[in-house]
C-alpha cells in the first residue's frame, strides 16, 4: 500500500526557492488527523477518493454516519472548496453523475453560465479577472444533488468544511507553491490579498494553519438557507455589487436565475462494460468516443502499440470537440462513427488539429487544474464528481466578505457564448457498470488531459487487466496534435526501448518528465467476487482514499 506522500517533486521544481524559505520539516507539516490515511484503500463499506486528505476525511464521516455515497461527495466536495481553494469553490462550475442502487444513472449539470447581458462582441478577452466571471454552479449544483439523491441534511453534510474553514488547516506542500504562483495577480484584488495573502503580501507556506472565517461564514449561510442563501440572499447581494463595483457584469437577477439542471447522461460499452457519461456542457461524448474508437482498432501486442492506439484516438477524437451539437453527439458515440473514422486514417495520417484563433484557451493549456472525487457506498451507489475554477486560483478574484474565489468563464478560455449560455469544458465525470453490478467511478483534473487520463486509466484496467492501483501509477499519452506526449516521470514509466518502439510507428514523439502534467484520477472500483471497493488517489497529487471502518 502507497502512504499519502507530503511532497512532489516535479510540480513543485517550478517553486523550489519559495519552499526552501518555508523552513518546515515535512514531518512538521502533517496534520496529525490525516495521517491515518493513504493513497489506497480497501472496505466493503464503501470508499471515498478525493483530492485532499480533509476532503476525503469529511466524505468518509458521513459513510460513518449511515449517508450514502451523494452525502459523501457533497460534504468531500464542500470540504475541497475550502481546503484546495486553488482548485475549486463555491465560484465555480460542477459536473456529477450519480450510479444509483438500482442501476439507474443520473447526471447534474451545475457549469458556470454568462451573465444575461454578456456580449462576446464587445467583452474584453483577459486571462483573469473580474470580466472573466460568470454566473457560479458550485452551490446549485451540490444543494441540488443532495435534495435528490442524499439521505442526510445540508446542515450535516456541510459542517466538515464549515469546521476546516473555521478552525484552519495547514496548507500542503503543492497546495502552498500553487498559492506562491500566483502572488502577484492575487495582489491586485483586495478580497484576494486579504484571504490568501498576508499583510506583508507574502503567501502561506507549506506547514502553516489557513484560517478562512470569512468563508466559514458563508458556508453556515448555506447551511441554513440552502441554495437561495447564495443565490437570492445577502451573499447575492454582496456578490452582484462587488462586480458592479469593479467591472463585472453578474447581477442580482443573474444569480437568482440561476438554476442547476438534470445533466444528459450518454451511454455506450466499452468491451463488456456499461459505460456512462454526460453531454454537453460535459466532455463525456468526446471520452466515449475516444473509448469506441479504442475498441475499434487492433489489440495492441505490447506497450508500444498500446500508446499508439491510444494516440491516434485521442487525436481523432479531439478533432470532434467542435461537433458536439444536438444532433451530431448521438452519432458521435457510436461504433459504426469509430468504425468510419478508422477507414479514413491510418497510423500517419490521423487528422491534423484546427488551429484557428477562436480555438478556447482551455484547448492549449499545458497546465490544467480542476479537482476530482469518486464516492461509492454498501448499496452500489457510486458517484464521479468533478469541479474547477478553470486555471489555477480561477479568476484570482474573492469578495470581501465571503472568502471564495470566482472561477474563469469568460474571456476566452472557454470559448465565446450567447447570454444565458453554460460553458463547455473537458470535465467529464465517468460510471461503468457491468451486468447489475457497479464496477468504476472516475474523473479527472487536469484541463484538456481529463478524458485522456480517464481513457488511459479506463483502457489500463479493462484492457490490460490491471488493478486500479497500477492503473493510475502506469504512465499515460496525451495527443498534442502531430506529437504524441508521453509521460515520463513515473517510476513504472516507459524505457528508452519503448519510446524508440512508439516513434517507430511514424510519429512525433515529446518526453513529459513533470508530474501531474498528464491529468489526475480519483477513482473507486468495485470487486463483486471480493465485495470490497478499492479508492485510489493520483499518485501525482496530494490526495487520499479512506473508508467507514
Amino acid at each position: 500500500m502507497k502512504y499519502f506522500r507530503w511532497t512532489s517533486t516535479g510540480y513543485l521544481a517550478l517553486f523550489v526557492s519559495f519552499l526552501l524559505a518555508c523552513q518546515s520539516s515535512t514531518d512538521q507539516q502533517k496534520p496529525t488527523s490525516e495521517t491515518e490515511l493513504s493513497q489506497t484503500d480497501t472496505s466493503p463499506g464503501g470508499m471515498v477518493s478525493a483530492a485532499h486528505p480533509l476532503a476525503t476525511k469529511a466524505g468518509v464521516e458521513m459513510l460513518r454516519q449511515g449517508g450514502n455515497a451523494v452525502d459523501a461527495a457533497v460534504a468531500s466536495a464542500f470540504a475541497l472548496a475550502v481546503v484546495e481553494p486553488s482548485m475549486s469553490g463555491l465560484g465555480g462550475r460542477l459536473q456529477a453523475i450519480v450510479r444509483l442502487p438500482d442501476g439507474t444513472v443520473k447526471g447534474v449539470d451545475a457549469t458556470t453560465q454568462a451573465p444575461l447581458t454578456y456580449d462576446a462582441a464587445t467583452a474584453p478577452k483577459a486571462p483573469y479577472g473580474y470580466a472573466t466571471i460568470g454566473i457560479p454552479g458550485v452551490v446549485a449544483g451540490l444543494t441540488k444533488l443532495l435534495a435528490d439523491y442524499g439521505s442526510l441534511p445540508l446542515s450535516t453534510v456541510i459542517q466538515p468544511a464549515i469546521g476546516y474553514a473555521e478552525n484552519g488547516y495547514e496548507l500542503l506542500p503543492m497546495a502552498a507553491a500553487r498559492h506562491h504562483s500566483q502572488q502577484d495577480r492575487l495582489k491586485e484584488f483586495a478580497g484576494s490579498s486579504k484571504y490568501f495573502l498576508k499583510a506583508d503580501s507574502s503567501t502561506y507556506a507549506a506547514g502553516e494553519l489557513f484560517v478562512q472565517k470569512d468563508l466559514a461564514n458563508t458556508l453556515r449561510q448555506i447551511a441554513d438557507g440552502g441554495g437561495d442563501a447564495f443565490y437570492k440572499g445577502a451573499i447575492a447581494e454582496k456578490i452582484a455589487q462587488d462586480m458592479e463595483a469593479n467591472g463585472g457584469i453578474i447581477t442580482q437577477e443573474d444569480l437568482a436565475g440561476y438554476e442547476a439542471r438534470d445533466a444528459e447522461v450518454l451511454h455506450s460499452e466499452f468491451e463488456g462494460y456499461d459505460v456512462y457519461g454526460l453531454s454537453m456542457p460535459s466532455y463525456g461524448a468526446i471520452t466515449l468516443e475516444i473509448l469506441n474508437l479504442i475498441e475499434q482498432m487492433p489489440e495492441p501486442e505490447d506497450e508500444d502499440d498500446w500508446a499508439a492506439n491510444l494516440y491516434q484516438a485521442m487525436e481523432l477524437g479531439y478533432q470532434d470537440r467542435r461537433h458536439q451539437t444536438e444532433d451530431s453527439i448521438p452519432i458521435l458515440i457510436t461504433d459504426e462513427y469509430a468504425q468510419a473514422l478508422l477507414a479514413g486514417t491510418s497510423e500517419t495520417t490521423a487528422l491534423k488539429s484546427n488551429n484557428s484563433t477562436n480555438i478556447p484557451a482551455s484547448w492549449r493549456a499545458e497546465m490544467g487544474h480542476t479537482t476530482h472525487l469518486s464516492t461509492a457506498d454498501s448499496s452500489g451507489m457510486m458517484v464521479a464528481l468533478t469541479q474547477s475554477l478553470g486555471p489555477n486560483m480561477g479568476s484570482k478574484v474573492a469578495t470581501d466578505g465571503l472568502g471564495f474565489l470566482y472561477a474563469v468563464t469568460l474571456g476566452g478560455y472557454l470559448g465565446e457564448f450567447e447570454p444565458g449560455q453554460r460553458a463547455a469544458s473537458h470535465i467529464s465525470p465517468m460510471v461503468l457498470s457491468q451486468g447489475d453490478e457497479p464496477f468504476l467511478a472516475l474523473g479527472a483534473a487536469g484541463g484538456s488531459r481529463i478524458p485522456t487520463a480517464i481513457v488511459s486509466v479506463i483502457s489500463r484496467v479493462v484492457d490490460q487487466q490491471k488493478s486500479l492501483e497500477e492503473a493510475l501509477a502506469l504512465p499515460r499519452v496525451y495527443a498534442d496534435e502531430d506529437t504524441v506526449l508521453l509521460e515520463m516521470h513515473s517510476a513504472e514509466g516507459w524505457n528508452d526501448e519503448t519510446v524508440k518502439a512508439i516513434e517507430a510507428h511514424g510519429f512525433n514523439v515529446k518526453e513529459i518528465a513533470e508530474e501531474a502534467r498528464f491529468g489526475r484520477v480519483h477513482a473507486v472500483i468495485y470487486n463483486p467476487e471480493t465485495k470490497t471497493f478499492t479508492g485510489v488517489a493520483d499518485p501525482d497529487w496530494e490526495g487520499a482514499a479512506g473508508a467507514p471502518e
